[in-house]
């Protein structure tokens, strides 16, 4: 069993290695200045969790002023448990300004929340967060595979070749949108979130049967060529959508 000294040892060398990409997305996309304030939005899984400290490192490494911020969205409403316990230990012993903030639903909304609504309603919930505590940018943990798997279910299912934009402004540039672990496979983040002791949330009660997870389901099918597919999937999202 790895000793502390070795296990942060080797967190040090995987987090060395995923900002690199993180790095060429903040730089290519000018997704952070000196200044802004950002509300990074925690689930409470490995995608989100690591997000917050690599960019923790990458203030450090590049020494600009950014004030980060953990934002959780607490989604009791919509049956799914309570994270605080959890959460809040976690980010008092990494040092960061947390907010907690509730999943308002409307009075029509019908329980269980498809995938759709359900994403709907959380993003709302944090742009309304977002402002309210006087960020200009909300970075969100979506990676290289939910880029693909984006325009995959954009073309099966719209015909659409749209993929995740790692930068979006909203709400008359009130609030940007930016993804900085857009260049980060999946398998990478699950790599840091192990050495990071991170723990399992309990699973979205759709999340195996929704055509996202199918979508991704057939892109591990390929394996190795998994890294020229999300190329490629990217390459002509681009090209179509300019950014």
């Amino acid at each position: 069993m790895p000793t502390c000294q070795e296990a942060t040892s080797n967190l040090d060398r995987i987090a060395f290695f995923l900002l690199k990409p993180v790095t060429r997305a903040c730089k290519e996309f000018d997704l952070l200045s000196e200044g802004d304030r950002v509300a990074v939005a925690i689930s409470g899984g490995k995608d989100s969790r690591a997000l917050l400290q690599l960019l923790l490192r990458y203030q450090r490494k590049t020494g600009h002023n950014y004030d980060f911020m953990a934002l959780h969205i607490v989604a009791t409403s919509a049956g799914f448990p309570d994270l605080r316990p959890e959460l809040e230990p976690w980010f008092r012993e990494i040092g960061v300004e947390y907010h907690f903030a509730p999943l308002e639903l409307p009075p029509d909304e019908s329980l269980p929340l498809n995938c759709f609504r359900c994403s709907w309603n959380r993003r709302k919930a944090l742009f309304t967060a977002a402002v309210d505590l006087g960020c200009n940018k909300l970075a969100l943990g979506h990676n290289a595979d939910d880029a693909a798997a984006t325009t995959l279910l954009n073309l099966l299912f719209t015909g659409r070749l749209e993929t995740m934009a790692p930068r979006v402004q909203f709400f008359q540039d009130a609030v940007t949108i930016i993804r900085p672990l857009i260049y980060v496979p999946e398998k990478k983040l699950a790599r840091y979130g192990r050495a990071a002791g991170f723990p399992t949330p309990p699973p979205c009660p759709q999340g195996l049967t929704s055509k996202r997870a199918q979508i991704k389901s057939l892109l591990r099918h390929f394996g190795r060529d998994q890294k020229q597919i999300r190329a490629n999937l990217w390459r002509a999202a681009r090209r179509t959508t300019g950014f």
